[in-house]
């Protein structure tokens, strides 16, 4: 019988006031108790909504059944076979907003815990080694992925699953994109990262590191080295910025070079070689998830943060979950607020920022109701760091470098539905076609874009 109690039952979590002061995992996971008793929370509904919000068609009802029944390792099968990144997508997932969303329960109270079970199966999968390893044999056929974020992994797994040979080219020193440069680790750990990476690996999928497509490899080249199709998942890794006096002074950082350097360089260490910038007091531009991200490290490392806002909270396009965290960890939130000016000292570095206030007009193209200035409303904040977390777009480079590739004005690669691009054999999805966007969303365009290659290869 179902347990019908209105709310999720709880995940341990660290104290705030210790975690604000260290890289450890925030979330703890459930036990084998908690997570018992949050799947007989569970109706197993005869036609799941959860499963129509979940971007790679998860079969939730049949793996959380299976933790009901006692029976992990089914659980695991059951949510392996449709997604590639579990243990990933279970931490990060705005499950709030897809599966979680759709659930009946959600109706009057709390929609199961769907997010919290697939990590708790994922983990458990991994400390007991318990892979999905099952492939059709090898058909011949050869398939290059650019990129091993989370599109290219997942397009790379569904493709070996279905017998074919796969390098993924990756052009940083460590595989996972996003996944490992750009998520905090106490967010997502970097061990995590490093299992399910390592299952790819398990199936039959080459990793190439430090190849730049584009540079030291072309699209083309790729095609003459005998692969029959190409997907690029190359993400969007091109920051963007306010365009305002003083973006280039010391202690202006985008937020991808600052996470990059905290996350993959590990330059929050007392010991590393290429240390992050001293500060004392931060300011985050933005009010998205890498904002967050952004502040939440920054807080880490010992400053006092603000997060600069232009619209209101009910705006604030991050996870609910992370802007809750960020507020018990001491984040201040400066709201319908504009930066104008960066000033800096003699020795050209960030001193102070200007900024003026806003209000909320007529809603503008997105929908959203326009930031406009209140005049007179000037002020200026002592910084000695701002971090820019505005938005990025796909580096230019391959779509430069491949001719016929077509991409729109922001410099998205173009994609029909099933993830074809104006070039014959070229597929590409994820960031590098949307522009930033979610994990699973990526995954889902690196899971339809494999179903797609996969009808062109035998088309062929």
């Amino acid at each position: 019988m179902a347990d019908m109690s209105p709310v999720k039952t709880k995940m341990p979590e660290q104290d705030p006031e210790v975690r604000s002061g260290n890289f450890l995992e925030v979330a703890q996971g459930y036990t084998p108790e908690l997570a018992a008793r949050e799947s007989s929370r569970c109706l197993k509904c005869k036609h799941p909504r959860c499963v129509e919000g979940c971007p790679v068609g998860v079969p939730i009802p049949e793996f959380i059944g299976h933790i009901q029944e006692g029976d992990l390792e089914a659980a695991y099968k059951s949510l392996s076979r449709a997604n590639a990144l579990p243990a990933v997508c279970g931490r990060v997932c705005p499950q709030e907003n897809q599966c979680e969303g759709r659930c009946v329960r959600g109706i009057k109270g709390e929609s199961v815990g769907i997010g919290r079970l697939e990590r708790f199966v994922a983990d458990w999968a991994l400390e007991h080694n318990v892979a999905n390893t099952d492939r059709l044999p090898d058909n011949g056929h050869r398939v290059a992925v650019v990129g091993s974020g989370p599109a290219g992994l997942t397009c790379a797994g569904e493709l070996a699953r279905k017998g074919y040979s796969v390098t993924i080219y990756e052009a940083f020193h460590v595989a996972g994109g996003v996944l490992s440069y750009g998520i905090p680790e106490f967010r997502l750990p970097k061990s995590i990262v490093e299992k399910e990476v390592e299952k790819l690996r398990d199936l039959g999928v080459d990793i190439e590191l430090n190849m730049v497509i584009g540079k030291v490899l072309s699209i083309d080249e790729l095609f003459e080295m005998g692969y029959e199709a190409v997907f690029i998942g190359s993400g969007a890794g091109l920051p963007q910025f306010m365009k305002i006096p003083g973006e280039s002074l010391v202690g202006v950082f985008s937020a991808n070079e600052y996470l990059t350097r905290i996350n993959l360089m590990k330059a929050y260490k007392p010991d590393n070689p290429t240390p992050i910038f001293e500060s004392k007091k931060v300011a985050v531009l933005g009010g998205g998830n890498v904002a967050m991200d952004a502040a939440r490290c920054a807080r880490r490392l010992g400053a006092e943060v603000h997060i600069v806002y232009r619209r209101s909270e009910a705006e604030l396009p991050a996870r609910a979950e992370e802007v809750h965290h960020a507020r018990e960890e001491g984040i201040v939130f400066d709201l319908l607020c504009n930066p104008t000016l960066i000033e800096g000292d003699e020795q050209g570095r960030v001193k102070s920022m200007k900024l003026i206030r806003m209000e909320l007009g007529e809603p503008d193209a997105s929908g959203r109701r326009r930031p406009v200035p209140i005049p007179g409303s000037e002020f200026e904040m002592e910084v000695d760091t701002v971090i820019v977390a505005i938005g990025t777009s796909p580096n230019p480079l391959i779509r430069t470098t491949t001719p016929g590739l077509e991409a729109n004005r922001w410099g998205c690669i173009t994609t029909a539905p099933d993830g074809s691009t104006s070039r014959e054999g070229v597929f590409a999805g994820g960031d590098a076609s949307t522009g930033a966007a979610t994990v699973i969303l990526a995954m889902g365009a690196g899971k339809t874009a494999a179903k797609s290659i996969d009808e062109y290869i035998r088309g062929k």
